[in-house]
């Protein structure tokens, strides 16, 4: 039956960023689906909380404090996930920053750190996982979280424009180089959702009437609405998709 192919049940992986936000928004619906997760932060106090909040919709939900722009910590997040499941079945690569400023004036220190984050740190993690599933020969699913802004440019924000539209050029690479294990590697293109890190944005007047005027839906996602393609990307209903982005935009991008 095909609902029963969204189902999530005995599948176990990591959602990086999963503590708030988008990443907190997919990890609801992860959850729900049946699946048991890591969810990776910065930040121990807001993992911590998240992990509560979800339990009422299953587990377990491991948190884990870690820093995706520290190239050391990434062996540790794959350890941690094999030592709590025992294995990984899928990986979401979301954890990730923002820095505006006029592109005249975007320095070499913020483009780095927003480079790392959104762009390196996400690939190497998926290679680490990646390695794990060909050793232990099981099949499974990387998704990368990518950005309307990958396709639109976005304003005063180039570091975090070229990390997103690397990251859809790798999630393409890594589609081509991996398939042949069964392991699948897709993308999502989240548009204007309500989070942290569009708080500022939301509370432009000005701006935020400008970004409204181009989505037909009319609205800010909120982040649980990217929970049914979350879902989708790592169920077995999406068995012979791989090196797509899927963006959920409210329609966007066809305005």
């Amino acid at each position: 039956m095909i609902l029963e192919k969204f189902s999530l049940k005995g599948k176990s992986g990591i959602v990086t960023g999963g503590g708030s936000g988008l990443g907190k928004g997919m990890a609801t619906s992860l959850v729900q689906a049946g699946a048991e997760i890591l969810i990776v932060g910065r930040r121990k106090d807001v993992l911590e909380k998240t992990a509560k909040e979800l339990h009422q919709f299953g587990g377990p939900i491991v948190p884990f404090p870690a820093d995706l722009s520290k190239m050391e910590e990434i062996p540790k997040i794959v350890d941690r996930a094999i030592k709590e499941f025992g294995k990984i079945d899928f990986l979401f690569n979301n954890a990730g920053t923002i820095h505006r400023a006029p592109v005249e004036e975007y320095s070499e220190a913020n483009w780095d750190v927003v480079i790392q984050t959104n762009l390196k740190g996400p690939f190497f993690l998926a290679q680490a996982v990646a390695k794990r599933m060909i050793a232990d020969q099981r099949p499974g699913s990387i998704v990368n979280t990518s950005s309307l802004i990958a396709f639109i440019g976005g304003k005063n924000v180039p570091g975090y424009a070229a990390s997103k539209g690397g990251i859809n050029q790798v999630t393409k690479s890594m589609a081509n180089g991996w398939a042949q294990y069964g392991i699948r590697v897709n993308a999502i293109g989240p548009g204007w959702f309500a989070t942290d890190l569009t708080e500022a944005l939301r509370k432009d007047k000005q701006r935020s009437t400008e970004i409204l005027s181009r989505i037909p839906l009319g609205r800010w996602g909120n982040p649980e609405e990217l929970g049914g393609v979350a879902v989708f990307l790592v169920s077995d209903a999406s068995s012979y998709v791989t090196g797509q982005t899927f963006v959920v935009d409210g329609g966007c991008m066809t305005h």
